[in-house]
């Protein structure tokens, strides 16, 4: 392993033993039970006996979340993991953080690594936030003395110093996210991970979360980062690596990664979202198909949230399909009649006429919030096209270079002195 290597990965595998409930007819009865449960304790412990993770049911079907995937880090690199859902991205960020163990090959890691997975990942519910910053923190590996020479700097970080001695359970989501990342982000990791977290921030930390994200990388630190917002990714990092089923599809130069990855997207103008019960929500999203094709955007925004929203607000963003953003709108700026009643559950529509965009795929965003504050942020979730599938001769495209489709005039004149006069 050469000096300036800090992870390196050779054929990495990771198998799961997924269960399957057996269908049954009729009533269960006690025998049936007991007989069940048997079962299920010797097949526990046959599969704990194997070293294979278990997922219940009655019967197992293997499955490789991740095989043969083999890659090298430098220090001081930026690497972003895309692919689809399901894709084995999360699982690979389980095995750098050695929180699972990979079912086949290995991986070498050089430094010390901080991990964000998972919002809130090693609090206490019933310890306050003061308590909780020295509790993860000697959990990620820092010393007292310096979790109490930091501790200034997380808390402002996290800004939540009205609430440093209230028990964590009273926090919401987004206090425990700051919370979190910030005691992670002052670990002063040689290696930072980061998985997709930033996506339930709202808009102004996740700008935040991103500047430390780079301030760390600019100090000669490797930072590996999980997202679905390619804006984000082109911004930030340096190289890429795109997953799909389980295997490494590119790896290497940043722009042929995701030129890679945006190639492989099929159009969609619809997608739904479970809902939250924490928090207000984005529950779907869904594109006019016909009117977009003659460059008129008319997108709802299905909301739900667990109390009234007084005056809820959407937003959307068009971006190209290697994240460089084209043009948005937000509610907040553009107010219609009756916006200010309060709502628990409604749709918000935005309708933009003859956007004047080159024949094209674009990717969509949308935001959700109130007058006040974000609630909910779906980046680049959406693949759509504008315009025609095809070239039309009779109506050659406005643009030379560019996105977007804008006539512009030309006219000749002859002078008679020169231009200089």
């Amino acid at each position: 392993m050469a000096d300036d290597i800090v992870i390196s990965a050779e054929q990495l595998g990771k198998k799961y033993a997924i269960g399957h409930e057996t269908e049954r007819e009729g009533y269960t009865v006690l025998r049936d039970v007991i007989t069940r449960g048997a079962r299920g304790v010797w097949q526990r412990t046959r599969d704990l006996a194997q070293g294979r993770t278990l997922l219940a049911g009655d019967s197992r079907e293997e499955f490789w979340a991740l095989r043969d995937v083999s890659f090298e880090l430098n220090q001081g690199e930026v690497l972003g993991v895309i692919g689809s859902n399901g894709a084995g991205k999360s699982t690979l960020l389980k095995i750098l953080s050695r929180i699972t163990e990979p079912s086949e090959g290995r991986v070498t890691i050089r430094g010390r690594v901080a991990s964000l997975l998972e919002v809130g990942t090693g609090f206490h519910p019933e310890l306050s936030g003061r308590e909780n910053i020295y509790l993860n923190g000697a959990i990620l590996g820092m010393s007292r003395a310096e979790i109490k020479r930091k501790f200034g700097e997380i808390v402002a970080f996290a800004e939540v110093e009205k609430f440093l001695d209230t028990p964590v359970k009273r926090y919401s989501s987004g206090m425990y996210l700051r919370l979190a990342f910030a005691v992670a982000a002052h670990l002063d990791p040689e290696i930072l991970i980061v998985d997709e977290v930033l996506a339930v921030g709202d808009i102004e930390f996740q700008k935040k979360c991103l500047g430390k994200m780079q301030e760390v990388a600019g100090h000669g630190r490797t930072v590996i980062f999980v997202s679905h917002n390619m804006g984000a990714v082109a911004r930030f990092c340096t190289r890429g690596l795109l997953l799909n089923g389980g295997r490494i599809m590119a790896f290497g130069d940043l722009g042929e990664v995701m030129g890679k990855y945006v190639s492989g997207i099929q159009s969609s103008y619809a997608i739904t979202f479970a809902e939250n019960g924490a928090r207000p929500s984005i529950t779907e999203i869904r594109v006019d198909r016909q009117a977009i094709f003659v460059h008129d955007l008319v997108v709802d925004i299905g909301f739900t949230s667990p109390w009234p929203i007084q005056t809820p607000v959407g937003g959307i963003v068009l971006r190209t399909r290697v994240g460089e953003p084209i043009w948005g709108s937000n509610s907040r700026f553009h107010p219609n009649a009756g916006q200010e009643k309060a709502q628990a559950r409604g749709v918000l529509r935005c309708e933009a006429r003859g956007l004047p965009v080159v024949d094209g795929e674009y990717l969509l965003s949308a935001w959700l919030g109130d007058w006040h504050q974000d609630h909910d942020v779906k980046p680049d979730v959406l693949s759509i096209r504008v315009g025609k599938d095809y070239a039309d001769p009779y109506r050659p495209p406005a643009v030379a270079i560019g996105h977007l489709d804008w006539p512009a005039v030309w006219r000749s004149a002859v002078c008679s002195t020169a231009m200089a006069d």
